[in-house]
Formats: C-alpha cells, sequence, structure tokens
C-alpha cells in the first residue's frame, strides 16, 4: 500500500546511476534536521534521496469516511504534498545553499500506509544510507532517541546516520571510534570517505578502559599502565595501516575511559561520529551494541552506524578499503 510520486525537483546530479539515500520524513522539527543535512551531503557524494512517509492504517478500519477508498486515495496524497512542501522548504535552507547542487539534488516522495520503522527499514533495503532525525512526532520532550530512529538503527539493512542538532566547530571533524572488531574496520573505512567527502579531519579513537577489580570491601578502579597505553596505542595504528595504508591521514587519539563516554566528549563539535554496530549475540535480528545504543542517543552531533555486512570496505582486503577511503 505505498505510492511514488516525483515532487517537480529538479534532476540533479544525484540522479540514476549513484548511491540511493533513504530520508524518513514526517513534518517534526527533528526530520528537518534530517532532510536538510541529507540534502547537503548528496549534493557532495552525488546521491539521489528517497523521502519516506507514512500514515497509519488502522484508522483505516475504524473511520467509516475512510471506508471510501477514494479518500484513502486523498490521505495519500495529502502526505505525499506535504512532504514535497518540506522538500522545498528544506532546499532554501542556509546549510544547503552552500553547498554547490545540493538544492538541486533529486528527489522522490514515497509515501506508504503502516508503521513508520517498518516502512523505513523496508525501503532501506538495497539503499547506500538511511538518514532520520533523533526524534519524530511522537517523541516525549524527555526522550532522546525516538522510537522510529532506534528501530532503525537496530534493524537497517545499511549504515544510518541518526541527526542530533549541533553546531559544527571548524576545522570540521569526523570521529570514528576503534577496536578490532569487523564492524570497527568498516566503521574506519566509511569514516575516511566521509571525511574525504567532508573535507575535514579524520580523527581514530581508541578508549583504554580503567582497570578494575573487586577488594574484600569494595570495587577498585586503577589507571592504565603506561605498557597498556602503549599496547592500546599500537594495536590502533596497526588497524589503521591495514585498514586505510599509509596514505590516509589520520589524528589517533587514545583517550582513558569507557568508550562510549569517550566518543560522546570527543565528537562535540563534530560534523559526524561513525560507530560500528559492534552486536556480537545478534539476538532476535538486533544488530545495535550498547557502544552504538549510547552515541545514538547522546552525541552532540549527527551519528552514522555502520553495520559490517552491508558497510563499504567490509569483508574487503584492505587496499581495497583504502582505495575506496581516498
Amino acid at each position: 500500500m505505498a505510492t511514488q510520486e516525483t515532487p517537480p525537483a529538479g534532476n540533479g546530479h544525484g540522479g540514476t546511476g549513484g548511491p540511493r539515500w533513504v530520508v524518513g520524513v514526517d513534518g517534526s522539527p527533528g526530520a528537518r534536521a534530517a532532510l536538510v543535512w541529507a540534502l547537503a551531503a548528496a549534493g557532495q557524494a552525488g546521491a539521489s534521496l528517497e523521502l519516506v512517509s507514512s500514515y497509519p492504517v488502522d484508522f483505516y478500519w475504524t473511520d467509516p469516511y475512510l471506508a471510501d477508498t477514494g479518500r484513502l486515495d486523498d490521505v495519500r496524497r495529502d502526505t505525499a504534498d506535504l512532504v514535497a512542501a518540506a522538500l522545498a522548504e528544506a532546499r532554501q535552507d542556509p546549510a544547503v545553499a552552500a553547498v554547490p547542487g545540493a538544492a538541486e539534488v533529486a528527489a522522490e516522495v514515497v509515501v506508504g500506509g503502516g508503521a513508520a520503522a517498518e516502512h523505513l527499514v523496508a525501503q532501506a533495503e538495497g539503499a547506500q544510507l538511511l538518514v532520520v532525525g533523533s526524534r519524530g512526532r511522537g517523541g516525549l520532550r524527555s526522550t532522546l532517541l525516538g522510537s522510529v530512529a532506534l528501530h532503525c538503527v537496530a534493524h537497517a539493512p545499511c549504515p544510518v546516520v541518526v541527526v542530533h542538532p549541533g553546531a559544527v566547530q571548524p576545522p570540521p571533524r569526523v570521529v570514528v571510534g576503534l577496536d578490532d572488531s569487523a564492524m570497527s574496520r568498516a566503521a574506519l573505512a566509511r569514516a575516511a570517505g566521509e571525511a574525504r567527502r567532508l573535507g575535514a579531519r579524520l580523527e581514530v579513537v581508541a578508549a583504554l578502559q580503567p582497570i578494575a577489580y573487586w577488594s574484600e570491601v569494595h570495587a577498585v578502579a586503577l589507571p592504565p599502565t603506561a605498557e597498556a597505553r602503549a599496547q592500546v596505542q599500537q594495536s590502533a595504528e596497526q588497524v589503521v595501516a591495514e585498514v586505510l595504508g599509509p596514505d590516509v591521514p589520520v589524528r589517533l587519539l587514545v583517550e582513558e575511559g569507557s568508550p562510549a563516554e569517550v566518543l560522546t566528549r570527543i565528537a562535540d563539535g563534530a560534523a559526524l561520529l561513525v560507530v560500528g554496530s559492534h552486536s556480537r549475540s545478534r539476538l532476535a535480528g538486533m544488530l545495535l551494541g550498547s557502544v552504538a545504543l549510547h552515541c545514538a542517543v547522546h552525541a552532540p552531533c549527527p551519528v552514522m552506524v555502520v553495520h559490517a555486512e552491508r558497510a563499504p570496505g567490509a569483508g574487503r582486503p584492505a587496499s581495497a578499503a583504502a582505495a575506496a577511503a581516498r
């Protein structure tokens, strides 16, 4: 029960043949921020956008007014018109106007009935990126991450960007969390490509956690030793060399603390934070670990969560991943 309508937008350089990005649109301020971010980024990446919106279908069975399928067509049409209007407004945003070609990025409106989260995940099949706002129209003021965004980050078949509002501080930075997992390596390769696209500095962050143990009375946490710091530094340098090769400039930071807290602190003012999904259990199809969840909820900047299965650079030789990053 989905309709597709193309708004009267110019067919910019994000037309057929380029990457396809899916963007969730529901009329909320969070969705507007996501649309502005997606337009500006697509203008740099040569991507086209698929703007996805949905309406609940349960009222179709309870409201006699909508028992006529023609009325339901009106609902779909009105929803598509609202999305097209949001697109026209976002094209005028200064952040979009500042990127050459971003205001002319090709965009298509896709409207369907049903749950928004499931609709977005389904439309993201085969896409290169899914972009959502941190909170939609249904989010409580005290909720830092809406249920739709959380569902997309956990279940989408492609990398997901959750757009949190926040000022980018110069010079632009892309921050990526690093350990020795396959998902972290995929995130590193993707982050290098994003840094190149943005003309940003790539900051690779490895967390050094305190040594904790239980005494007879209470828990004790000791600061990491110099030897432990050197081991983490050496391991991180090796992973960077294997994934990116010697020609991609990076700033490597080894910071003390839990990975989630370290990443959200360093990402303050960054253009983008990139993390691997980092789930090892894969329970019930859940593809989100605690670090990725913390970052998606609490990061002060847009967050990209990369799943290794579909991520650029995942499962490829280091030379191929490095070539994609350059």
